[in-house]
């Protein structure tokens, strides 16, 4: 298994709120972390990194060597980070601080995920590259319930507008999922500032052609400015090889 990390503070913003880890278990099972942090000017970035490293600090302290340890792991540590950060979030400095959050543990040829928030993971095999999460935002919800178009979906006013963070004062209810991944499969998370950008097929061309895949990781991000960088960019490739496939 490789693995490319890679973010971005785009071309309009002065400050990059989004922020990205991987951190190894002492089973040897690996976690990938990427939070899209808002709030005030200095608390979304540390929302971000704050959910980043304190959940990647718990998960290398453990054993965790299955798909079930993993669901309870996160059902816990997810909905402590959530208080964690809401807390923080009452003092004046912090006002309004919350975040995003994708996380994958990987065990053996199994990804398990949790999604809160509206950045993505995202599955590119042989042909295809398939979303695994489906937004928490007013605009995803109104899609869903018919009364936007895709088309009236994409030029939204309040594309922006999530309807669960991490930080938020009710209890989180966060999307878990789980994919076998086969030799040769990438993940991809990604913040909304890769996606709001670059559209799906150049996802799928970039992440399949034969550079590196830390050359894919920066050509994601390069195309995202090209097309106006409105965001910070945060990616995270994951590319299943023969060795990891058990």
């Amino acid at each position: 298994m490789e693995i490319a990390l890679l973010t971005d503070v785009g071309q309009k913003r002065t400050n990059n709120q989004d922020y990205v880890n991987h951190f190894v278990n002492r089973a040897g099972r690996t976690m990938i972390l990427l939070a899209d942090g808002m709030g005030g000017h200095r608390a979304g970035n540390i929302a971000s990194e704050m959910a980043v490293t304190d959940l990647g600090v718990a998960w290398v302290d453990t054993q965790i060597d299955t798909v079930n340890e993993v669901r309870e792991w996160f059902a816990h540590y997810l909905e402590l980070e959530n208080q964690k950060i809401h807390q923080m979030g009452k003092d004046e400095a912090y006002k309004g601080m919350g975040t995003t959050l994708e996380a994958v543990a990987i065990i053996g040829n199994q990804a398990i995920y949790a999604h809160i928030g509206d950045s993505r993971i995202g599955l590119i095999r042989g042909e295809n590259y398939r979303q695994l999460t489906s937004d928490h935002s007013l605009v995803n919800a109104l899609l869903k319930a018919g009364q936007l178009t895709p088309e009236e979906a994409e030029i939204h006013p309040q594309k922006n507008i999530i309807t669960q963070s991490i930080g938020q004062k009710d209890e989180i209810q966060p999307d878990f999922g789980m994919v076998s991944l086969e030799l040769g499969d990438y993940l991809l998370l990604n913040s909304d500032g890769l996606t709001n950008m670059i559209s799906g097929s150049d996802i799928y061309d970039i992440v399949t052609s034969d550079i590196s895949l830390a050359d894919k990781a920066a050509t994601l991000i390069r195309f995202a400015n090209n097309a106006g960088g409105l965001d910070n960019i945060t990616v995270a490739l994951v590319h299943m090889n023969e060795e990891e496939v058990e």
